[in-house]
């Protein structure tokens, strides 16, 4: 809960930017404080960084501390509404039976964080003052964190604080209907009819007060380690830190080629995707039962942000090599345990529950983690988009975005492009930086030339649950 709404914020007003949102009310972030910044499995995704219990002074020889100056300013006043209405009705017909199905959910997150004022270290005074400085490299947290490949050392520079207690409230409805009718036949003609109507409904209200001071987002300047403890500050944003006992390179575990990923045109997006085949190739190949499972259970975790994150972090360790944690009936869990439960039917068992890697493992780590890094918007409208048809309709478009860029409209597949699910997927490949648009009989792509890799994400997640949806 506010994890998503410090990522919101930063969505809204640093979108691309250097700001990092917060993601626990835990973390105390104070300026100076040491973050490890660990690379990802992909090299698509943003890092993933990891504050500790230290500041610079902590972790440096000699008993002179640094004394940054600091430079306050206010920010902005924020506060914002997030929210969205689903509703959906289904009639199935067979011999023998009818069943109709109505749900509807509502949920809405309001973030008020008031005014905010922004912290920042002046810093050509923290260069005057650690010119000499050399980091005690004996620290058990220097010595834990060079041991681990793809990790560096930032060290806070901005911080972005509440001025005043402030809250962030969710409210959840969720409602549905059920009824349906059976009827058996069996021998001398007996006949036995089953009637059943129910009701389901699900309300929920949390507030949580933010205190005075709390640290909402922050920027980094990352850290350039030499063997014997001296460093260098990296003060322009493409320059990245790194300890120098790792190496001049460090070796990615999955991913695609070693080149600089650029999603800004389609013929390097095609490059990266034929790069990755395999991997969707490997989730066509499972039961059709197993694939059915795991695009359900995927589509509900999709309706909650937090529980995106938390079935890609699980996946991460799992990839490492360590155990999935124990089972747990709570929701979201409960669906990120029944994924897991899954993919033992991959026929790969011994290795999963061994805590080894395996190809499925890896491929459906491709496809979460491509969630992940979507905008909570995109993310919301994808989780609308998960029938047969619409993902057959995406999966077309998608391909057209990594190659000539149109398709005509009666190409056999987009006869679910209704009015309602065009719309909605103009709005999904525009929150992913990519327009699409009708002219005549033809639907057009193009990709928007902006930072970041949002094309690239889009096409893994729609054609990663397009597979799983097939039913060949």
């Amino acid at each position: 809960m506010f994890a998503t709404a410090t990522r919101n914020f930063v969505e809204e007003v640093d979108n691309g930017g250097l700001l990092i949102p917060v993601s626990s009310l835990n973390d105390t972030i104070d300026l100076l404080t040491v973050v490890v910044k660990r690379k990802r499995f992909w090299l698509w995704q943003k890092p993933k960084y990891i504050p500790t219990d230290f500041n610079l002074n902590d972790i440096l020889t000699g008993d002179t501390p640094i004394k940054p100056g600091v430079i306050e300013a206010d920010f902005i006043k924020y506060n914002g509404t997030y929210g969205d209405n689903i509703q959906g009705s289904v009639d199935a017909n067979f011999a023998h039976s009818n069943v109709n199905l109505q749900a509807k959910d509502s949920s809405k997150l309001q973030s008020s964080f008031g005014s905010l004022k922004k912290e920042e270290v002046d810093v050509q005074k923290l260069l005057r003052d650690s010119k000499d400085s050399v980091l005690d490299m004996s620290h058990s947290l220097v010595q834990q964190t060079k041991e681990k490949p793809k990790q560096a050392f930032g060290i806070v520079k901005e911080r972005i604080v509440t001025t005043q207690p402030c809250s962030v409230i969710e409210e959840v409805q969720q409602g549905g209907q059920c009824g349906g009718g059976l009827s058996l036949c069996g021998p001398k003609n007996s006949k036995v009819s089953l009637k059943e109507n129910g009701s389901l409904s699900k309300d929920s209200n949390v507030t949580m007060e933010i205190p005075i001071h709390t640290t909402i987002a922050y920027t980094l300047i990352e850290l350039e380690i030499k063997h014997d403890g001296r460093y260098e500050m990296c003060l322009m944003s493409y320059t990245s830190g790194g300890f120098e006992v790792d190496g001049p390179a460090w070796k990615r575990l999955f991913g695609a080629s070693g080149a600089p990923v650029d999603a800004s045109d389609n013929s390097h997006l095609r490059q990266q995707l034929e790069e990755l085949s395999e991997h969707f190739q490997l989730l066509s190949a499972l039961p059709v039962s197993t694939r059915s499972s795991l695009l359900q259970q995927i589509t509900k975790v999709m309706e909650d942000r937090e529980a995106v994150s938390s079935l890609q972090n699980v996946l991460d360790q799992m990839c490492l090599g360590q155990r999935p944690p124990p089972d747990n009936t709570e929701s979201p869990k409960q669906n990120i345990q029944a994924i897991l439960d899954l993919l033992p039917q991959s026929g790969q068992v011994e290795s999963t529950q061994a805590g080894q890697s395996t190809p499925v493992l890896t491929a459906l780590h491709l496809i979460v983690s491509a969630m992940d890094e979507m905008t909570n918007d995109c993310l919301a409208v994808l989780g609308m988009c998960c029938s047969f048809t619409v993902l057959q309709a995406l999966e077309l478009l998608v391909q057209c975005v990594s190659r000539k860029g149109e398709l005509p409209l009666s190409s056999a597949g987009l006869a679910a492009l209704t009015e309602d699910v065009y719309e909605k997927a103009e709005h999904l490949f525009a929150s992913s930086n990519v327009s699409l648009r009708r002219d005549g009989d033809t639907v057009k792509t193009e990709i928007n030339h902006q930072p970041g890799n949002l094309p690239l994400v889009l096409c893994i997640a729609v054609r990663g649950l397009a597979t799983l949806s097939h039913c060949d």
